[in-house]
């Protein structure tokens, strides 16, 4: 399920096949050049292709690069965990948006949360009540 909201939500747009192979191989190296990423075998495709990939996830903001030599060195800009916490909290708002009854989203979320796995309900109890303990304390007396 994450793999799809990463292919819809990143930045507006989808992520290809081959962005999603080359941003699994930098989280799982570090960081990276293309021809590091090349002879390493992580990807098959042309130096020029996975150059311009790498280039357009830079430009989607998902990497950070920088000079080495004549040519640049790639690194995520987030871990994988961040980046999926980040969709999910970007296709919630974009749930609770979509709807002017703010409960409908709220009651679908529960719904679904409990057909997955009844369990999480208890989860998302804690969740709800530590959140509100939280923003009582930051509440001005």
């Amino acid at each position: 399920m994450l793999q799809r909201l990463k292919s819809s939500l990143i930045a507006g747009r989808q992520l290809g096949p081959l962005e999603d192979e080359l941003l699994r191989a930098l989280w799982t190296r570090g960081d990276a050049t293309v021809r590091e990423l090349i002879d390493a075998s992580v990807v098959d495709g042309a130096y020029t292709t996975i150059m311009t990939t790498l280039d357009r996830l830079y430009k989607k903001g998902l990497l950070e690069r920088s000079p080495e030599g004549r040519a640049f060195r790639y690194r995520p800009k987030q871990s994988e965990a961040e980046l999926n916490q980040n969709l999910v909290a970007a296709g919630l708002k974009e749930l609770l948006a979509s709807s002017a009854e703010h409960g409908a989203p709220i009651s679908f979320l529960v719904d679904t949360i409990s057909e997955h796995d009844a369990a999480l309900l208890e989860h998302l109890q804690e969740a709800v009540a530590r959140k509100r303990r939280d923003l009582r304390k930051k509440e001005p007396r």
